[in-house]
């Protein structure tokens, strides 16, 4: 009897691979994987149409592997307090400067998208360098004791000032530079397949990643799609790529900071004209925005645009050549 009941508890804890769903052999399974498709959740939460694209599949099969998956998933609502408990999991990094810590609630959070917008010269580099080497912290020291990617767009990307403020902190310069890993995007398809390599780098790497940052997420799109005829594909595009970094956030319980340009706008004629780049759809999927401008000397002020929680304010912090740090 004992060993009944141990044999129906490893059947339980087996959890379904692709290979189990009706219609998927392994043939189709490894077509699914090779297009991104690595999980039940993947195929949950996709559409028949993508499935019948990239597996060469009919759409009943689509169908019916796709209702599959939801059916092992349990898809279904969830009360506030199970959403509370998955809170629990969320991590904080630290910037440096306990105004800006408290100004964002706490830091910069996993399961999140955080926006930093502003002119040049405003922080927005600096504070994802800071970010890139606190992650790498112990939990009691701020960090989360992770890895960091670094998606650089601009060529922006400095090592010897990662070395510098690595140095600053007490940390082996060499050591905190290796924890970052870096890939520079030339065109915004390459900046969407370096974002979509990550899922497999996080599951490659012996150390967790627990910050991935994107700086400028708009600079690419921006100089490729111009004009307003190109500007319903930027935003579809855009749209696909923030979907995905909130993905990558939400299954490995990573953070995002992602740093965005700005424009002036003509048409204001009272207060500040400056925007974010991005329009709606990049306001929409960024789960805290930030907006940095420049002050006096190396002062820097930083102002909470939008969050699903918290109030709006400011923050004053400078940057220096030993970090962010309290103004």
């Amino acid at each position: 009897m004992p060993k009944k009941k141990k044999e129906e508890s490893e059947e339980e804890v087996k959890a379904p691979s692709i290979e189990d769903l009706p219609g998927i052999g392994a043939k189709t399974a490894e077509k699914l994987r090779e297009a991104g498709f690595e999980d039940l959740m993947s195929i949950a939460v996709a559409s028949p149409a993508t499935l019948i694209d990239v597996a060469d599949i009919t759409k009943q099969t689509a169908l019916k592997a796709i209702r599959a998956a939801r059916d092992v998933l349990d898809m279904g609502f969830k009360t506030g307090e199970d959403f509370l408990k998955q809170r629990e999991s969320v991590g904080k990094i630290k910037t440096g400067s306990e105004e800006l810590n408290k100004l964002v609630g706490g830091g910069v959070e996993t399961q999140a998208i955080f926006e930093a917008f502003g002119e040049f010269g405003s922080g927005k580099s600096q504070l994802g360098f800071q970010l890139a080497i606190n992650v790498q912290l112990p939990v009691e020291q701020g960090g989360l004791g992770g890895k960091a990617v670094f998606i650089d767009t601009e060529g922006t990307f400095r090592p010897e000032r990662i070395k510098q403020l690595a140095a600053a902190l007490g940390l082996d310069p060499d050591a905190t530079l290796k924890n970052i890993m870096v890939a520079r995007a030339y065109t915004s398809d390459h900046q969407m397949l370096l974002a979509e390599k990550i899922n497999d780098l996080i599951k490659k790497e012996d150390e967790p990643i627990k910050l991935i940052i994107v700086d400028s997420l708009m600079a690419l799109f921006r100089s490729e799609y111009a004009g307003r005829g190109t500007l319903a594909d930027r935003q579809q595009k855009i749209n696909k790529h923030m979907h995905y970094l909130q993905k990558l956030a939400d299954t490995f319980n990573v953070a995002v900071y992602v740093t965005n340009q700005v424009m002036a706008r003509p048409d204001i004629f009272f207060g500040n004209p400056t925007t974010a780049v991005g329009g709606h759809v990049l306001a929409h999927t960024s789960t805290y925005r930030v907006y940095l401008r420049k002050s006096k000397a190396d002062k820097r002020i930083a102002r909470l645009i939008d969050s699903p929680h918290l109030p709006e304010g400011e923050a004053v912090f400078r940057v220096t050549s030993k970090g962010v740090i309290d103004a």
